[in-house]
């Protein structure tokens, strides 16, 4: 069942509206949809309540920022084109405010340019319509996954660097130092696996949430920025070394 709108959408194999009340709604993550396409949302509904999660919809930028106030949901799935407020701001109003808060946009461009966009802004992963209800759900388990992961660090220092990860604030020698989302996150994916050495594949798939991304070359440019802002002599890296045909590895 693929949804682009849905007109023609077969609720075929999903639940019925029974299994919610079936469930502690006290106990179930909240997911929040930040759609205007209304046709959706029973599909979407059915999927994800059968799943376990409780969803509130928000038919424009406006009130998907005023649910996310009121009420702190788990993950955020967002809609690119949206009225009054467009997705690409409410991405960057809600990263700025929860920067551990997943995000998942929806869209209907398969442009690199936009995907690449969107992850940078500090989106976990980006969904091309016409999508089908159970591929969002495998997303969504997917970035939660993600984010709990291990334990999460919130603070770490090594060298003259110190980063607060809740805060999305770093310093080198005392010094402010600004950093992307997107790069916090690589730094954080390193920090929680010291002494390894970890593939560009692996980085792509578990820091950019992508299975099929444009080229490992995004990672050597991220790497490459990474180095000129933390380390002392980025063209003789001590902490995040090159391990050739393979990736890179993070020595604190």
């Amino acid at each position: 069942m693929q949804l682009a709108g849905a007109r023609n959408i077969n609720l075929e194999g999903f639940p019925g509206k029974n299994t919610k009340s079936e469930l502690d709604e006290s106990c179930m993550e909240k997911i929040l949809i930040v759609e205007d396409d209304q046709s959706l949302y029973k599909a979407l509904t059915l999927a994800f309540e059968a799943e376990g999660y409780s969803v509130e919809f928000a038919g424009d930028g406006e009130k998907g920022l005023q649910a996310f106030r009121n009420s702190r949901p788990a993950l955020v799935v967002l809609d690119l084109k949206l009225p009054k407020v467009h997705g690409r701001e409410l991405c960057r109003m809600i990263r700025a405010e929860a920067p551990n808060l997943p995000i998942i946009v929806l869209s209907a461009s398969a442009d690199e340019v936009d995907k690449v966009l969107m992850l940078e802004m500090g989106a976990d992963d980006y969904v091309t319509k016409p999508f089908s209800p159970r591929e969002l759900l495998a997303r969504v388990r997917s970035v939660s996954r993600r984010v709990r992961g291990p334990k999460p660090v919130d603070q770490y220092a090594f060298d003259d660097v110190a980063v607060d990860f809740s805060k999305m604030e770093l310093t080198k020698g005392g010094v402010p130092i600004a950093l992307t989302p997107q790069e916090f996150k690589i730094l954080r994916y390193f920090v929680r696996n010291p002494e390894r050495v970890i593939s560009r594949d692996e980085l792509l798939n578990q820091v950019w949430g992508y299975d099929c991304y444009p080229s490992t070359r995004t990672v050597d440019n991220h790497m490459m920025k990474l180095r000129q802002k933390l380390e002392k002599e980025p063209m003789n890296p001590v902490h995040f070394k090159t391990v050739h045909g393979v990736g890179y590895k993070f020595v604190p």
